[in-house]
């Protein structure tokens, strides 16, 4: 076990709190995660990271131990069952301790190293949203996005370049002003809709998206699809409330 050793002066005087939601990552997990400290090393002036196991059948979680084992700065934190990516993410919320979060998914299909260009927008809002400029995901898939994003943003009113892209960065503090609920893919949704009735600001930036390089998406599976609508009709009706 290593504590945190001396380097240069970094970019951001930013403590940050950063976290990837992995369901059988095993192939991905530790290339993701040495280039988030390399990374963190070179831009903040402090940093944890957060790995959320949830519920992975393969070796995820014990790689996820091991790397916690060798850093002080890195945590596992393990799902019994996997429980979706929603509660993957709010798990990641809950866990993190510094006042900024980041998160992005654990199959590297991000560069981190962007990271920055989040950061030097920092103090222009509460959610700084990474956006793909050029979508490395099939037809399809790029097609239901769209549908998906124009639907969400429609009917939970608030606007957003790219909803579910997995590159964002948070005042932790927002999260106190709200309580999330979803469990899947409604998830980013939700934690906009909410933060932009709380008061909150949201500005975009254009960051690179990657070919998946191992592993496989999840979800297209139709359960995760009626799940998210599910969660959305809900959502619409709690907020209406007033909730």
């Amino acid at each position: 076990m290593n504590d945190a050793p001396s380097r240069p002066a970094p970019r951001f005087d930013v403590a940050l709190s950063v976290f990837f939601p992995c369901y059988n990552e095993q192939e991905n997990v530790e290339r993701v995660t040495r280039r988030a400290m390399e990374a963190l090393n070179r831009l903040v002036r402090q940093w944890e990271i957060i790995l959320v196991d949830d519920g992975s059948a393969d070796e995820t979680g014990r790689i996820a131990d091991r790397l916690a084992a060798e850093d002080i700065r890195i945590r596992a934190v393990h799902h019994e069952r996997n429980g979706g990516y929603g509660r993957a993410l709010r798990t990641g919320f809950a866990a993190a301790r510094l006042p900024y979060v980041f998160y992005t998914d654990g199959d590297g299909q991000f560069d981190i190293s962007e990271l920055d260009r989040l950061l030097e927008r920092i103090g222009e809002a509460e959610i700084v949203s990474g956006y793909r400029a050029r979508r490395r995901d099939g037809f399809l898939r790029r097609l239901n996005a769209a549908g998906w994003s124009w639907l969400t943003q429609r009917t939970l009113g608030f606007r957003c370049r790219d909803v579910d892209s997995a590159f964002k960065l948070y005042r932790r503090e927002i999260f106190g002003r709200f309580e999330l609920k979803s469990t899947g893919a409604l998830i980013d949704a939700e934690v906009l809709a909410r933060a932009v009735r709380c008061g909150c600001r949201i500005v975009t930036v254009p960051v690179t998206h990657l070919p998946r390089r191992a592993g496989k998406q999840t979800g297209a599976k139709l359960r995760v699809i009626l799940r998210a609508f599910r969660e959305l009709w809900q959502l619409r009706r709690d907020i209406r409330r007033g909730r």
